[in-house]
């Protein structure tokens, strides 16, 4: 199943880039991601850190995003700014809006929790339903919010490079290749959902926003002023698919315990650094790491010994990139374990 997106020149020439990934956004996508036990490597980390946090109340915030479909839309808007300054925004959000949009994501979706129906009468509970969603973005995705940025940055500057060099037509060609297909003049795109359908943009173009939860269907909405798609941050080294799974996993968690128990702290980030970075030079390692060209490269000699990790020359540069067993190394200590998951997604 297939949404179809038909370009005319007037769209070509809107089509943009987001600045970067937007707050609410991320946290739609990762409340699906994490009750949908999928991409262990790359999330399952992060799925029990983030249990061990979630308080008894955050139900609420499930019960009303779906793993697959329609979330309330005012409860998330895909908007610009900080997570701060759109909950404020949330919380000013008119009654008569708050009705029409639960009326509208009601008849979306085949289970309709009994208390939503307050929502339309009761601002102060809109409010307590605001507070939830704010903690649990607080537990979800705040604490790897600069990492995420961070990885933004240097996917825009791909971008850029790509659109720079090729035009709009090769930035939509390296969006996301597994479920995002140009085909001039129609940008096809396979749901998670199921979703089918034609969207002709009319002159609107449009919006390309970056995801780290979003790592493999795209999210799309055509209810504002410009139609958006979203896709997911990509890899500075293989810039035609998403980021590999530890690179993920290394944004959104600390250096796992046991692999800096097993090399030691610095040794154990230098090894991150190059996972989530293959081909780094020894300075780019060094930089990335925090520690100086010297220490970086007797690090990468001891990995090198171990077989963790591989080099390669390049003119004066020495290139670092993981092997199989380091990368094995590295999914195997994402598994550390964090304590059980709490009773709350428990049926």
């Amino acid at each position: 199943m297939t949404l179809r997106i038909h370009f005319t020149a007037d769209d070509l020439a809107r089509t943009r880039l987001a600045e970067g990934p937007r707050p609410l956004l991320e946290l739609d996508v990762a409340l699906r991601v994490l009750r949908e036990p999928v991409h262990p490597v790359r999330f399952d980390a992060w799925r029990r850190e983030s249990f061990t946090r979630l308080a008894p109340r955050a139900r609420l915030a499930f019960e009303v995003v779906p793993v697959k479909g329609w979330s309330m839309e005012f409860l998330l808007p895909v908007e610009p700014g900080s997570a701060q300054e759109l909950w404020e925004k949330v919380r000013a959000t008119p009654a008569t809006q708050v009705r029409e949009q639960v009326d509208e994501w009601a008849g979306r979706v085949q289970r309709i929790p009994p208390w939503t129906g307050r929502l339309a009468e009761d601002p102060l509970f809109v409010r307590e339903l605001v507070d939830v969603f704010e903690d649990t973005y607080e537990q979800l995705v705040a604490p790897y919010w600069p990492r995420i940025e961070q990885l933004a940055d240097a996917d825009r500057a791909m971008r850029m490079r790509q659109l720079t060099e090729g035009g709009v037509e090769r930035l939509l060609q390296g969006l996301n290749p597994r479920r995002v297909r140009w085909s001039p003049p129609v940008l096809e795109l396979t749901m998670a959902s199921g979703h089918e359908g034609d969207l002709y943009l009319e002159g609107r173009g449009l919006l390309l926003i970056p995801t780290l939860f979003g790592s493999a269907f795209p999210v799309f909405d055509d209810t504002g002023p410009q139609p958006w798609i979203s896709f997911p941050i990509g890899h500075d080294r293989t810039p035609w698919f998403p980021l590999p799974a530890t690179a993920t996993a290394g944004a959104l968690t600390e250096t796992p315990r046991s692999l800096a128990a097993l090399l030691g702290r610095t040794r154990a980030t230098v090894l991150c650094a190059i996972a989530e970075h293959p081909g780094l030079t020894t300075s780019q390692l060094a930089s990335r790491a925090g520690i100086s060209p010297a220490s970086a490269s007797e690090h990468a000699t001891v990995l090198w010994s171990a077989g963790l990790v591989s080099t390669a020359r390049d003119r004066n540069a020495v290139l670092h990139t993981p092997t199989s067993a380091g990368i094995g190394l590295l999914n195997a200590s994402t598994a550390d374990t964090t304590g059980p998951e709490p009773a709350i997604l428990r049926a």
